[in-house]
This record gives structure tokens, C-alpha cells and sequence, in this order.
């Protein structure tokens, strides 16, 4: 099982970038998804949040209004937008499944909840 988080890259203030995140070896089409992310020297945050079906998101308060999270279960892919970019969004942003019941919306911001995690997408952000 394998979650492979792609789409980051170097972008100036301001900018977008949209993060993809596929998962081979099972579907996680029946499971909320999320995306964290950690920045240098710092712990690992949560930034989003999607249920199984799309109709329930959650968002850290730092992201709000400028990042969407949204996820193709036909494609058993997650997607992160990120629009007007900061330097301190900067971080190696990872995405992750929770598989274990059960998945309430307001434990979506807790990683020790998610048992998949990919190997990681780095997105800097440059002043």
C-alpha cells in the first residue's frame, strides 16, 4: 500500500500549486484522507481534511479561504489547491488515510488518528 504525494515545487508569494496524492495497493475511496504538513524545526501540522464522500472538509485556520481540498475516489486521488501562497506555508507537505473507525469530522485534525501516511511533497515559497 502506497500513497505517492506529488505537485510541489519553488513558487514565489503569491503564487499556486496544486498537490496530488494517489494511493496504489488498496482504495481508500470509503476513508477520510487528509493533507499535513511540517516546516523546518517545527512539529507536523494539519492543514485539510475531506470525508470518504467529499460533502465534509476541514481546514486549519491558516489555510482557510486559500487552500481546497478535494479528492476523485474514482481516480483513489486527493488534491490539495493552494492559492495566494506565503512564505510560511513553506513545509514538505504529506498526505494521509485513516482506515480504523470511527471517523469523526472533529478528529480530523489529529495525525495519530491516520495509518497511511505518503512520503512526503516539498513546497517553498519564496518572499
Amino acid at each position: 500500500v502506497q500513497l505517492q504525494a506529488s505537485g510541489g515545487g519553488l513558487v514565489q508569494a503569491g503564487d499556486s500549486l496544486r498537490l496530488s496524492c494517489t494511493a496504489s495497493g488498496r482504495t481508500f475511496s470509503n476513508f477520510p484522507l487528509a493533507w499535513f504538513r511540517q516546516a523546518p524545526g517545527k512539529e507536523r501540522e494539519f492543514v485539510a481534511a475531506i470525508s470518504w464522500s467529499g460533502s465534509s472538509t476541514s481546514y486549519a485556520d491558516s489555510v482557510k479561504g486559500r487552500f481546497t481540498i478535494s479528492r476523485d475516489n474514482a481516480k483513489n486521488t486527493v488534491y490539495l489547491q493552494m492559492n495566494s501562497l506565503k512564505p510560511e506555508d513553506t513545509a514538505v507537505y504529506y498526505c494521509a488515510a485513516r482506515t480504523n473507525p470511527p471517523y469523526y469530522s472533529a478528529t480530523y485534525y489529529d495525525a495519530d488518528k491516520y495509518n497511511y501516511w505518503g512520503q512526503g511533497t516539498q513546497v517553498t515559497v519564496s518572499s
